[in-house]
């Protein structure tokens, strides 16, 4: 439960927190230029100097997030770690549900890649299973960046972090889409998996689908994923699927159960 504390805009509450927000977001973005070379941002020196500029970022990450707690006051029942999303309660749902609600709404994109895919399923899977190409794709760089260190430290600062700041002074559906505005200017499992994932397929290739032979078939699937997206959006991101949720014990609640705050 968190102790009562003055919410309102003069308090200062919400100037602190998009203050370190802001703060957070432009330490993370300018960590990625402090290297100066003419290189092409995918060259391996320069995706190595990177990481090591993000990965200390991140990791202080949290330091920014304990200075909030500090100079706001706010104090919370619920562990620092699960505040940040770092928990195993219904780690199964939140895993499965988002990222299977991300590619029903990349269904489209999905269709056209396996229409395009050289190989059928059981080659796939054969490859899939295959170390060797997992041995691949952690040695590759540009890999390693978009699949793995992008989606991990950006969810990191930019959710993890930021979320547990926002959420006392707006609420948590204001929080959820206030975080991206910060990320424009510079995710815990399910976000994660999901950043990956898009990372992987790209922005959808519309107009290469509208020269696709199988066009009729692919942008009926288009439409279709963002129709079911759509339908299954408040089911598959009911609050009660993913238990408690400890962010919401940083709202003020006099006699109001958090649970419905959050739902």
């Amino acid at each position: 439960m968190s102790e009562n504390h003055e919410g309102d805009p003069d308090s200062g509450l919400c100037r602190v927190s998009i203050l370190c927000c802001l703060t957070l977001a432009c330490s993370y973005v300018g960590s990625l230029y402090v290297w100066k070379s003419d290189l092409p941002r995918d060259h391996p020196a320069v995706i190595k100097r990177r990481f090591t500029s993000v990965l200390i970022v991140s990791s202080l990450s949290p330091l920014f997030l304990s200075v909030w707690k500090e100079l706001t006051g706010i104090k919370t029942d619920a562990a620092f770690l699960s505040l940040m999303g770092f928990r195993l309660e219904c780690i199964l749902t939140a895993t499965v549900l988002p990222l299977l609600l991300t590619m029903i709404l990349f269904l489209g994109p999905l269709v056209q890649l396996s229409m395009d895919c050289p190989w059928d399923f059981l080659d796939g899977l054969k490859v899939a299973f295959d170390p060797r190409f997992w041995i691949l794709c952690i040695t590759d760089m540009r890999w390693l960046r978009n699949q793995v260190i992008a989606p991990l430290t950006e969810e990191l600062v930019f959710r993890a972090c930021m979320l547990p700041m926002l959420v006392p002074c707006t609420s948590p559906g204001t929080a959820i889409f206030t975080c991206p505005l910060f990320f424009g200017i510079g995710h815990i499992i399910g976000p994660v998996l999901c950043h990956s994932f898009c990372n992987y397929i790209g922005f959808p290739a519309i107009f290469t689908a509208l020269d696709h032979p199988q066009r009729i078939t692919i942008l009926i699937f288009y439409i279709l994923g963002v129709v079911l997206f759509f339908l299954l959006l408040n089911p598959m991101t009911d609050p009660a699927l993913y238990g408690d949720i400890p962010i919401c014990y940083l709202l003020e609640r006099e006699s109001v159960d958090h649970r419905s705050l959050c739902s």
